[in-house]
């Protein structure tokens, strides 16, 4: 198993940027993937991204370019960096992680409690 905290969210201004971070631990944590979904206000959740124990990194089709996962050469640390704020990225951004990278993308079997992030205008 294993367990996921999310930090650094919070109220911040349209055009600024925010890092979140997401601390995991449990067992043979290089397995595992790791991923961002967020939820906003009224509708689904939705994938952000995801990263690998290699590096390597995939993002959903509206998340590229203001939207960078990455992780410390520790397995245990993945950040998302997310520039030029925009109102409607307010959301709650959640952490995720699965094995299985199909699952990573979609649907993962493990959830952090997730940070709320508020975009101002």
């Amino acid at each position: 198993q294993v367990q996921l905290v999310e930090s650094g969210g919070g109220l911040v201004q349209a055009g600024d940027s925010v890092r979140l971070s997401c601390a995991a631990s449990g067992r043979a944590l290089n397995r595992y993937f790791i991923g961002w979904f967020r939820q906003r206000p009224g509708t689904e959740r939705e994938f952000v991204a995801a990263i690998a124990e290699s590096g390597a990194a995939q993002y959903g089709d509206s998340m590229k370019g203001r939207f960078t996962i990455f992780r410390q050469s520790a397995v245990t640390v993945v950040y998302l960096q997310i520039n030029r704020l925009r109102p409607e990225d307010t959301a709650v951004y959640y952490c995720a992680a699965d094995t299985v990278v199909d699952m990573i993308l979609t649907n993962p079997g493990y959830w952090g409690q997730g940070t709320q992030v508020t975009v101002s205008s």
